[in-house]
């Protein structure tokens, strides 16, 4: 039988009124969430109509998603792991701190490409001092909400964990050495004498470049993609969510949102974890 997943500990979920129509019995509690038995799968215009009417998040298990057989957790890093946008920071310090994240936003949109706007981003950063990076780290970056949890549920179940990101190695660095994760791939910022070129290293991390990490983990640990919960929020993430046995949208761009499995509004990153409970 199909489940609803109600991502909230809230003794009064089950009942909310707009649940009635698609509950097949009563929810069952586990750690932190609720498990509603379905009538039938909801559609994805009537899933969307439930969530407008719910003050948490609420996600149907996907048919075929076996959470024992899960071996491998890959996040992009800015605004969904992390609480920032790196480049829009740095740029911060070279006072194009509104052009830069206004070039942000509209990549993760997919209204621009994302390899395009990167090299524009990264040229508002000639001249910076290296020293930047690490103020950003020590003062401005910060894990979003649940994902500690997360990142120390998933080693408790031996799942690894991956990082990759259109962002910079100064930071998937950091988060590595800080919290263990096992793999990371980004881009690398050119210095020359301690201070940003404004030029990035070798070919970009965008979109296809992450999917493809993806297939050359999975290669890598000889599993399937099937085995790998994805996460983002920007448009250069979907072919990345999609080639995941569990995509999921961490408060997330709409195309992200209507695209992928898994949508966390109100959430933590850590009500990832509901779905791995046997």
């Amino acid at each position: 039988m199909s489940q609803l997943l109600l991502h909230t500990p809230d003794p009064e979920a089950p009942n909310h009124p707009a649940l009635a129509a698609v509950a097949a019995g009563p929810a069952e509690q586990r750690t932190g969430h609720w498990r509603l038995p379905l009538q039938r799968r909801p559609d994805v215009a009537e899933l969307e109509g439930l969530r407008e009417q719910v003050p948490f998040d609420l996600n149907p298990v996907p048919e075929g998603f076996d959470p024992g057989r899960v071996a491998l957790f890959i996040s992009d890093m800015d605004s969904t792991l992390i609480n920032i946008e790196c480049v829009d920071e740095i740029a911060d310090f070279a006072g194009r701190k509104p052009e830069v994240a206004a070039v942000t936003e509209a990549a993760m949109r997919g209204e621009i490409g994302f390899e395009e706007s990167l090299t524009q981003r990264v040229e508002a950063l000639t001249g910076l001092d290296e020293g930047v990076l690490a103020q950003i780290y020590r003062d401005r970056l910060r894990l979003n909400p649940g994902a500690e949890a997360l990142l120390a549920g998933l080693a408790e179940r031996a799942i690894l964990r991956a990082v990759v990101s259109g962002g910079f190695t100064y930071f998937t660095d950091g988060l590595q050495q800080d919290y263990g994760i096992e793999y990371a791939l980004a881009n690398a910022l050119e210095m020359d004498d301690g201070r940003l070129t404004g030029q990035v290293q070798g070919a970009i991390v965008g979109a296809a470049r992450k999917r493809a990490f993806l297939e050359e983990l999975c290669q890598r640990l000889g599993i399937v993609p099937e085995q790998v919960i994805a996460a983002g929020d920007g448009a250069n993430d979907l072919p990345m969510l999609e080639r995941a046995g569990l995509g999921v949208a961490f408060r997330a761009k709409p195309k992200v949102r209507a695209e992928a499995d898994v949508v966390l509004h109100y959430a933590g990153l850590d009500a990832i974890l509901h779905f791995l409970e046997i």
